[in-house]
């Protein structure tokens, strides 16, 4: 046997937003069904380099989806070393062997699951008739959620808010334009753009909350992918009150979700009161939205279920198509 060596290039060549939300949408059915193991993931802190490194193990036993992706995170590499602050690498292993089929760069394939539950969620979770978007954030992870909304609930308008630069907000625009076809409103008033929104997204670093639940009308749906520490948020207290919430994992979100955590600390909110999980609702056990006009949030942290799946896939195809490069190991 050989390993299958796929770099962010060889992925980039032929992996879709409607393939990965495919493949997340399944994993997430087999891990509320049973079909998946996947232990809680691993950090390692390393406090002189100030480092952390996370181990996500998953197995999906319905894709022969065994294995692990592990990320880092040294956020002083651009300026000590000229490297990126993050990698992450995928290893798939042969369910029957252990045998290392497959390693997979995983900066790339990680954007696109992240984007690809949100668009799973907006699929189960958004009004029917939404058309509207505002976005949070104009990076990496930016472009990704709208591909995948826009894969969910096809855009007529996007609206972006951003404190990043002005050159890079403009190359956000042009990038989001060309690639679905809808034209970028950059907004200066975050609060008149959700207003103005059928879906909000938001994918940022905050550590303090960075919308008013006032802002929010009925019928819109949320999904809150950026901070996922207990100790940081992108959401206050009064956003998470007034939602349907629905988690991607229940007992995640208690572990690092800052946008729930903190509001049951404060005794405003309890875990009680979320919905469910989303595979819950993927199987049609829990209902992702009871009425048009109810406030729906969803909240991710990431799972490895959704790296696995997606990374399965990839693998899958790249020996089809005969993609990636083949050694011993």
């Amino acid at each position: 046997m050989k390993t299958r060596l796929l770099s962010r290039s060889d992925i980039q060549s032929f992996l879709t937003m409607g393939a990965c939300m495919d493949a997340v949408e399944g994993a997430f059915a087999d891990l509320a069904s049973g079909k998946a193991n996947m232990p809680q993931r691993t950090p390692i802190r390393l406090e002189e380099e100030k480092g952390l490194v996370l181990f996500m193990p998953t197995h999906i036993r319905s894709l022969s989806a065994l294995g692990a992706k592990i990320v880092t995170v040294y956020p002083d590499n651009p300026k000590n070393f000229e490297l990126p602050s993050i990698y992450g690498t995928i290893l798939i292993l042969d369910e029957k062997t252990g045998f290392p089929m497959g390693i997979l760069e995983g900066g790339f394939l990680t954007a696109m699951r992240t984007g690809a539950v949100s668009g799973v969620a907006t699929k189960h979770m958004a009004r029917k008739d939404a058309k509207a978007a505002m976005i949070f954030g104009t990076g990496v992870q930016a472009y990704a959620q709208i591909l995948a909304v826009h894969e969910a609930r096809p855009l007529e308008k996007l609206l972006t808010f951003s404190i990043d630069p002005q050159e890079k907000k403009d190359e956000f625009s042009k990038k989001v334009s060309d690639a679905i076809g809808v034209e970028v409103d950059q907004v200066s008033d975050p609060a008149d753009g959700v207003k103005r929104a059928d879906i909000v997204v938001l994918a940022t670093s905050a550590h303090d909350p960075i919308v008013d639940g006032d802002w929010f009308g009925p019928g819109v749906h949320i999904n809150s992918i950026g901070s996922h520490a207990p100790g940081m948020r992108e959401l206050d207290t009064k956003t998470v009150q007034k939602s349907r919430v629905i988690c991607d994992l229940v007992d995640a979100c208690k572990a690092e979700a800052g946008d729930l955590i903190i509001p049951c600390n404060e005794g405003a909110w309890n875990f009680d009161q979320a919905a469910g999980s989303l595979g819950d609702v993927v199987l049609g056990n829990v209902p992702g939205r009871t009425s048009d006009d109810e406030t729906t949030l969803f909240k991710s942290v990431g799972l490895a279920i959704q790296d696995l799946s997606v990374a399965k896939a990839v693998y899958d195809q790249a020996v089809k198509q005969g993609v990636g490069t083949e050694f011993e190991f």
